[in-house]
């Protein structure tokens, strides 16, 4: 235990410590005015409220409720909506405010799971590391690959299966190139916005032809004729795309040859 919380008068302040996937780092603290502690900048949000915190030795799956209203001009419910927060990691802890640079006493982490919005508040249920002991222990069997193009299990090399494009224009869910780009080859990939207003997030590409790609979602925000994106090529996880495209049988992460529940439902011509 910390000393400063002997005193007759305790001095807590909750500070929360966030960090998106795509790099940005936040603090907010329920102080009344911001601090600094260990170099990152903790922004005054009184309205940042956790519930009841309980901590204990034992397995159980952790997970906390905060809520909070939107005062940081760091946080909008535009950027909640087009999931920027989604996955972020998370850090609670209690700080001296009388003195910043006392040690602190951590409380939590994990990462964000579902946001929920209400008008200008929202909640967030704060996912622990023991929730990952709910995940399956094995595998179930899939007659399409479970492994992510590029990824470790797939190792298929990805430094040449990646391109810069320049968008011209956006129309709903497609997207005008500046030049045309293989379609067979990146129907199924990524498309990450390098600059612009939807700098950080990604979308799937579903089709493409020429310079012209359609993506799964319409952009979060209006695109502007120059905007950078990264797209990457996409693979549909079948064994024959594996094996002829890839030649990459020999990691493939499915069982293409396995009988499955469709063969009960198969009669004879």
């Amino acid at each position: 235990m910390v000393d400063w919380l002997q005193s007759e008068l305790t001095t807590i302040a909750f500070c929360w410590r966030l960090a998106r996937r795509d790099g940005v780092t936040l603090g907010l603290t329920s102080h009344d005015r911001a601090l600094l502690i260990d170099g990152l900048h903790y922004d005054a949000a009184p309205g940042m409220v956790p519930s009841a915190l309980e901590r204990s030795s034992d397995f159980e799956s952790s997970a906390v409720d905060l809520a909070g209203a939107l005062t940081s001009s760091a946080i909008s419910s535009a950027d909640i909506m087009a999931g920027r927060w989604d996955g972020a990691k998370l850090k609670l802890f209690v700080a001296d405010w009388t003195d910043p640079n006392a040690p602190i006493l951590p409380l939590m982490q994990g990462v964000l799971g579902a946001i929920r919005m209400k008008d200008d508040r929202f909640e967030v249920e704060l996912l622990g590391p023991s929730t990952s002991l709910d995940l399956p222990i094995i595998e179930a069997t899939t007659p399409d690959c479970r492994a992510s193009l590029g990824d470790k299990r797939c190792a298929v090399p990805m430094a040449a299966r990646k391109r810069i494009v320049s968008i011209v224009s956006s129309v709903g869910h497609q997207l005008t190139l500046a030049s045309a780009v293989p379609g067979d080859d990146f129907i199924f990939g990524q498309l990450r916005w390098l600059d612009g207003p939807n700098a950080g997030l990604s979308g799937t590409i579903l089709s493409a032809q020429g310079a012209v790609i359609g993506l799964s979602e319409p952009p979060h925000f209006p695109p502007t004729t120059g905007d950078r994106a990264e797209i990457t090529e996409g693979c549909d996880r079948r064994f024959v795309t594996c094996h002829t495209r890839f030649n990459n049988a020999a990691n493939f992460r499915g069982e293409p040859h396995l009988p499955g529940n469709d063969l009960l439902t198969r009669y004879a011509s």
